[in-house]
């Protein structure tokens, strides 16, 4: 990080929280900062053989084989760092550069990169403003960040801006409009139905403190605030387009597999740490795997693209 960045502060205030209320930028630094430390044990995130795939068979999906390996990439909305380090990991990109608004996140995501032995650089940085010169970058990735940020088009104008002549985007794990309402009110439902059905005195032991329960709840409230949009793919490919990407496509996957994965994602985080073990980390990653298939192969071909939980979004940068 740069020696101007802002510090990490995972211990918002309740004064900066209700100024969050209003400001949806800094909603996004208090949340992605408390979450930084315990992001990548909630969504399961790891920098091994799983994770490394699932990447790269997202960038694949969207974008090919052409052009790879790049040589200078850059991530937007970093997080922990899950897209691109498990990218470069694959061979994809060869230097790397993460940014975030979240200050706990850019620390983290530089941390695993290090730990990994990966050639990466770090920023704090609004999407809307990237701060790296124009043309320096062969690639931009990003993965569940578009939602989060006020102005897409404006966000997509500085990528292509950064970006070199024939260089790519890709961002993956975009919530579509109708994904989005069914993976909440699933999500909703089994978190209502865990933590009620865990008050009965021989399910006790598969409670979580209630402490834990509540932090749980003002986690949720808060992540309600900076998820900012739902996309509907032949609105995000023009939004695209008109950044400067003529060539922009929306792909989309997971519908029953997002069935399955937000009620069992919502399962884990309602019940103690460890109690599931591994028999069930692989039931579900297995169960999500076999309706991933089903989704790709079969449904895809008769189930509109906006039905399906994830918009992917790649194009070039015009020669």
């Amino acid at each position: 990080m740069s020696t101007s960045d802002p510090a990490p502060n995972p211990h918002a205030t309740a004064e900066q929280v209700a100024a969050a209320q209003h400001d949806r930028k800094l909603a996004n630094v208090l949340y992605h900062d408390w979450e930084a430390g315990t992001y990548d044990e909630k969504w399961s995130i790891s920098y091994d053989e799983r994770c490394i795939t699932y990447a790269a068979d997202r960038f694949r999906y969207a974008a090919g084989e052409a052009g790879r390996p790049y040589e200078r990439a850059l991530e937007l909305g970093c997080g922990t760092g899950f897209f691109l380090l498990n990218l470069m990991q694959a061979g994809v990109a060869t230097r790397g550069s993460v940014t975030d608004l979240s200050p706990g996140m850019v620390q983290a995501a530089l941390r695993n990169a290090e730990h990994l032995g990966l050639d990466v650089d770090g920023r704090v940085a609004d999407a809307e403003r990237i701060p790296y010169d124009d043309e320096t970058f062969d690639l931009v990735v990003g993965h569940a960040v578009l939602h989060h940020i006020p102005d897409v088009e404006l966000a997509l104008r500085e990528v292509l801006r950064v970006l070199k002549p024939g260089g790519r985007f890709v961002f993956a794990g975009e919530p579509t409009r109708i994904g989005d309402r069914y993976a909440r009110r699933l999500g909703s439902l089994t978190w209502k139905a865990v933590t009620t059905i865990t008050r009965l005195q021989p399910l006790r032991g598969w409670r979580r403190p209630q402490e834990e329960l509540d932090e749980s709840s003002r986690a949720a409230a808060l992540e309600a605030m900076v998820d900012i949009h739902v996309f509907d793919p032949a609105e995000l490919e023009a939004t695209a387009r008109r950044a400067g990407a003529p060539d922009a496509r929306v792909v989309t996957e997971e519908f029953t597999a997002a069935m399955l994965g937000w009620p069992v994602r919502t399962f884990e985080a309602a019940v103690p740490p460890g109690k599931l073990g591994w028999g069930w980390a692989m039931f579900a990653y297995t169960s999500w795997q076999r309706l991933s298939w089903l989704d790709a192969n079969v449904l895809a071909r008769v189930v509109p693209r906006g039905w399906f939980y994830n918009a992917l979004v790649s194009g070039t940068k015009p020669a």
